[in-house]
């Protein structure tokens, strides 16, 4: 089966914008409290969704890198030693991509597994939807009025998305936010922001690859490729089969190249993402170009005012659009079968949540092959 033809219908365009709930909030956080140029933040996605549009065909998602946004959020990193993670990140999976060595990797998990990985992405969605409203972040704060009316209004954004993403709901959603951010943003500065070369030494890698770069390689490659491959393959089949591993980390890992030599934002794939742009319509390439392009106008076009207008962005319909996505993503485990495959998918999506995700794979992939060669002994040692 050939990737979907080309379109850039209401439903394309939908699916386009439904992903925005992650991207928008670590953007504003990382230009507001990190200090990297809002041009320089946007670029690096909106470059990547025009590149995924033309590799794979298929709406491929682009996001931040969650696990190093948020260290860096909150302990204020600098934009060099972020832009010294992207540069190691890129490095590593860019060599991992053209050796073809996650390909390989891949084989060896199962699926329960991966599911236990969409899981915990899920269930990260739902925290950072409601962190998003009950715990506003600063940078969004001065647009709302406390959680008293940030949380209902995000209950009806998840019950309108739900009943209606059949239909352009997201498309209305956003729509309807951007008309309240320029409302609310009043007059902004045009043109973009400078764009910044990044200082670096030894001391500034050491800390990168230390606090940054070790927590993400791990969720990079279970959900940005092993996850990412295996939610386009559930979602659209033999049309899929240029979404492997592989390819998905060495565009990732030339993303992140670029990223960190203007001192911009790390990005990645995520099958969190995946879902989003398809379960509220996205079928074909349409939407990461409409998305990618979008992006890459705001950066240059309003890249100087960019903190002031996303800043003013609707904060639940961020968060309705993220929890949607989390409750639909967790829905891929429906098609798990016997007590074996829920007991590891729930054995790693739970701990991968609540400790950590490396520690997750790595514990139920030993649990897996460890149970599936004593079965494979037992009728031996039986006949003995």
């Amino acid at each position: 089966m050939d990737a979907p033809s080309l379109r850039f219908d209401r439903h394309e365009l939908a699916g386009a914008v439904a992903d925005l709930g992650v991207l928008v909030p670590i953007a504003v956080a990382l230009i507001v409290k990190n200090g990297l140029s809002p041009t320089a933040v946007l670029l690096p996605a909106g470059l990547l969704y025009l590149v995924v549009a033309a590799v794979y065909r298929l709406p491929v998602p682009v996001q931040p890198l969650k696990a190093l946004g948020a260290i860096a959020i909150a302990k204020g990193l600098g934009s060099d030693e972020i832009a010294a993670a992207a540069l190691l990140i890129g490095a590593i999976f860019l060599v991992l991509g053209r050796l073809g060595l996650l390909d390989f990797a891949g084989r060896a998990f199962p699926r329960a597994l991966i599911r236990g990985v969409q899981l915990t992405v899920g269930l990260l969605f739902l925290k950072i939807a409601w962190k998003l409203v009950d715990d506003t972040p600063k940078s969004f704060a001065d647009h709302v009025h406390g959680a008293r009316w940030e949380i209902p209004l995000a209950l009806v954004v998840v019950a309108l998305a739900f009943a209606l993403r059949r239909r352009p709901i997201s498309l209305a959603l956003v729509a309807a936010g951007a008309i309240v951010m320029a409302w609310r943003a009043g007059h902004v500065s045009l043109g973009p922001s400078a764009l910044v070369f990044p200082h670096l030494d030894g001391h500034v890698f050491w800390t990168a690859f230390t606090v940054l770069a070790l927590p993400q390689i791990p969720l990079s490659f279970a959900n940005s490729c092993l996850a990412t491959a295996d939610a386009a393959k559930t979602y659209f089949g033999d049309a899929a089969r240029r979404v492997r591993p592989n390819r998905l980390a060495t565009t990732l890992g030339l993303a992140n190249l670029f990223s960190g030599a203007i001192s911009g934002m790390p990005v990645c794939h995520g099958a969190g993402g995946m879902t989003a742009h398809v379960k509220f319509g996205a079928r074909t390439a349409g939407a990461p170009i409409a998305i990618g392009t979008a992006l890459l106008v705001l950066a240059v076009a309003v890249g100087s005012g960019l903190a002031t207008l996303l800043g003013a962005f609707p904060v639940a319909i961020l968060a309705g659009l993220l929890a949607t996505a989390g409750l639909l993503h967790i829905a891929l485990l429906r098609d798990l079968r016997g007590a074996r495959e829920w007991a590891l998918a729930l054995l790693v999506g739970v701990l991968g949540f609540a400790v950590n995700l490396a520690l997750a794979v790595a514990l139920g992939l030993a649990l897996y092959w460890l149970t599936r060669g004593a079965r494979a002994l037992r009728p031996a040692l039986a006949s003995r």
